[in-house]
């Protein structure tokens, strides 16, 4: 089993910038790769960003990419969002995930709580 912990989601105007956490505990040592996705309301939930734990290897969706940035720290086993030029369209509840067991744009293993982001305009 593999524990996942988001924080960092808050309120902000448009323009401005967050950074996501996902903090990972338990079996972390089988993770290969890490990612985010978000749900707004009314709408299906949608792959954000993915990373490779094991050579940085990332994914973005169209929608995010050169805005957002994904991270992560081995040592801390902690995986990072840094969200840049946020617009109101990008207000959603934020999911940390881990172990895909398909594609990594779709299903994973685990899931962590989610944590709110609201882009006001």
């Amino acid at each position: 089993q593999v524990q996942l912990v988001e924080s960092g989601g808050g309120l902000v105007q448009a323009g401005g910038s967050l950074r996501l956490s996902c903090a990972a505990s338990g079996r972390t040592f089988s993770t290969t790769v890490m990612g985010w996705f978000r749900q707004a309301p009314g709408k299906e939930r949608e792959f954000v960003a993915a990373i490779r734990w094991s050579g940085g290897s990332t994914w973005y969706a169209g929608s995010v990419r050169g805005r957002f940035t994904i991270s992560r720290d081995n040592a801390k086993n902690t995986l990072y969002l840094q969200m840049n030029s946020l617009k109101p369209e990008d207000t959603a509840v934020y999911y940390c995930a881990a172990d895909p067991n398909g594609s990594v744009y779709g299903g994973y293993n685990y899931w962590g709580q989610g944590t709110q982001v609201t882009v006001s305009s």
